[in-house]
């Protein structure tokens, strides 16, 4: 499972998405973010879904490898829609056993907030997809300057976000190397009682633990040996400049967030 996670990494290819600038592509985000929880009905699912799809095949990501992102939230996914389905008490009542019983409501209100979950992953995984950590960096920071007025470490909080995000495939490459050594000393993660592969997993959780405080010492250890003392009086060789193509797909987006507005409004 830890091989399917792809949440948080960089997928390197030329696209004009990935060219846009990272300020824009996180305030597109933020709107689609908050598209999603402005309707409950199935013509704002259509149109965000012909909304999505039109930026993975802007984005040139391939489709499977973001479909192999949700493997590990797929449990969550469908727990989520089965909780509403069996505790939504909404309109006609389709099968009653005993004191279970499922309406059309709860299964309308199950299919949506599955739905909703999947868009709200792929959606937010379409920014790391397309930018990297350092852009993430530069545009946070950018974002959240007219905070320095308040004394807010803002170069602090963008460094540590992108160190987070920086250390995931290396932290999930650990993990995987782990399994395998683990494997091949006799250790089997995939059969066997949950609970016993639970407790198996300690011995995965404990090196990797160590190995991450072990690089977060070591590159403690870097910065401070570069001099390394936050973000005042620094400068950027690659400055983040809007480009005309920026306004259009900011366009784009506030087009899409009127749309739905008006579907929300007549259906």
């Amino acid at each position: 499972m830890l091989r399917d996670i792809t949440i948080g990494q960089y997928y390197p290819v030329e696209s004009k998405i990935h060219k846009l600038d990272p300020r824009m592509k996180i305030i597109g985000v933020i709107l689609y973010l908050v598209s999603l929880f402005l309707f409950q009905n199935f013509a704002g699912y259509l149109v965000v879904t012909a909304f999505l799809v039109a930026v993975i095949a802007c984005s040139h990501v391939p489709v499977k490898y973001i479909t192999k992102g949700l493997k590990p939230i797929l449990f969550l996914l469908i727990f989520t829609a089965f909780f509403h389905v069996f505790f939504t008490q909404e309109g006609s009542v389709l099968f009653q056993w005993k004191f279970i019983s499922i309406t059309s409501g709860g299964i309308k209100r199950g299919a949506f907030m599955g739905l909703r979950l999947t868009y709200l992953v792929i959606g937010s995984s379409m920014l790391t997809y397309t930018t990297t950590p350092n852009q993430l960096t530069d545009a946070i920071e950018s974002l959240l300057k007219p905070l320095e007025k308040l004394k807010v470490p803002v170069h602090d909080i963008a460094m540590m976000m992108s160190l987070a995000l920086r250390f995931i495939p290396i932290l999930l490459e650990e993990a995987n190397r782990i399994i395998r050594a683990q494997s091949a000393r006799g250790a089997d993660f995939e059969e066997g009682k949950l609970i016993e592969r639970l407790k198996g997993m300690v011995s995965i959780l404990v090196p990797l633990l160590v190995s991450a405080t072990k690089r977060a010492y070591d590159l403690a250890l870097a910065m401070e040996a570069r001099c390394y003392r936050g973000g005042q009086g620094r400068t950027k060789m690659k400055p983040l400049v809007y480009r005309k193509s920026d306004g259009i797909a900011l366009a784009m987006v506030l087009v899409y967030f009127i749309l739905l507005l008006v579907v929300k409004h007549f259906f």
